[in-house]
């Protein structure tokens, strides 16, 4: 485990790595033939897996696919319609709508660097971004009509399939025209592990570059190691320990979402929620699993306050005591975490017919 002690003097890229290896996908390097784009200044290289390595013209299908509402039963909802890379991934609303205009219950997290997790969406039911692909596709609040996972995934297989052009780029990427639902996870994940932010200021601040953070993100950075340890959950290049707590979120409603205790039945896991990335969390909000708090500020007070007390509240969330300009710094080094990756990434000009 790394120490947050003596940040201010100069945080390695090492020490940012050492502690958060384990979280990384536990997968191979890349086996294709074709070399993956290198992330940014600060983000170390994506492990692909050994069953769906990369290539650009998977790339490109996934692109395809993610931003192809016909995946939908009602041709209206596509992975872009809650994660648009205009609004950084996400689709800026407290929880995102699905098809017929159904509110789903939860924030769409960002897709931003989601190559560098195993476990998907906000309690970690997907165990890859193959499987998260498929979950939406098969969820009747978000894309589908149909009654069952294995219908909506076979409707939505069909769809595709009747497309001449997409069985052309099937045919090229995967060796067969016989599209499956696992085809086309695999296309969309392929998609997904390119999209980065890193070469942020911090990363510029950390490679050297001492002017490229102001005054204001240097104090803050300082309160974030070494006085609040918020490093103690969002750690690492992505600075995200990829664990799952509870900080008090909605545990004040009557009936709260319990979050990770659905997947694993677990009590301590009752109202916890997996730890987001704070890379790009400028634009990111509204912020927490369900939308709750508006803005960085927001956030800030939340943590400052100690969360929401609860018998699961992790007992690493006390009161801060900040003062206002500590709370003012500590925002202005967040947005230090903003960086590039991802806004090269535009809707295709035509979708295949």
């Amino acid at each position: 485990m790394t120490t947050r002690r003596g940040v201010l003097c100069g945080i390695c890229t090492a020490t940012l790595t050492v502690g958060l290896a384990w979280t990384l996908p536990r997968l191979s390097a890349n086996s294709s033939s074709e070399m993956p784009p290198k992330p940014p200044l600060g983000l170390p290289p994506v492990q692909w897996p050994e069953d769906n390595p990369y290539s650009a013209a998977k790339v490109e299908l996934g692109r395809l696919l993610y931003f192809d509402p016909r995946l939908s039963s009602d041709g209206t909802i596509s992975c872009a319609s809650c994660h648009a890379p205009e609004k950084a991934f996400t689709d800026a609303a407290a929880v995102s709508t699905g098809i017929a205009g159904q509110k789903g219950g939860r924030s769409a997290p960002t897709v931003i660097n989601r190559a560098y997790s195993t476990l998907q969406f906000w309690d970690g039911r997907a165990a890859s971004l193959e499987e998260q692909a498929k979950g939406p596709i098969a969820n009747p609040l978000e894309m589908t009509a149909e009654k069952t996972a294995d219908a909506a995934h076979a409707a939505s297989v069909k769809r595709i399939r009747a497309i001449k052009d997409y069985e052309k780029r099937f045919q090229q990427v995967f060796g067969t025209a016989d599209i499956t639902i696992d085809h086309i996870a695999k296309a969309i994940a392929t998609f997904e592990r390119t999209v980065y932010s890193g070469n942020a200021p911090f990363d510029r601040y950390n490679a050297g570059d001492k002017k490229a953070m102001t005054d204001a993100q240097i104090r803050g950075m300082n309160i974030f190691f070494n006085k609040t340890a918020c490093d103690s959950c969002h750690i690492g290049f992505n600075f995200t320990d990829g664990s799952y707590e509870n900080v008090g979120i909605g545990m004040d409603k009557p009936k709260p979402d319990l979050g990770r205790f659905v997947v694993t039945e677990r009590e301590e896991d009752k109202g916890a929620f997996k730890t987001p990335t704070l890379r790009e969390i400028e634009h990111t909000g509204p912020y927490m699993h369900d939308g709750s708090l508006k803005t960085l500020e927001e956030v800030v007070e939340h943590y400052d306050k100690g969360g929401i007390k609860n018998p699961y509240l992790d007992e690493r969330i006390k009161p801060l005591k900040l003062s206002k300009e500590e709370k003012k710094d500590l925002v202005e080094f967040l947005k230090a975490l903003s960086g590039e990756g991802w806004q090269q990434i535009k809707v295709p000009d035509n979708l295949p017919r």
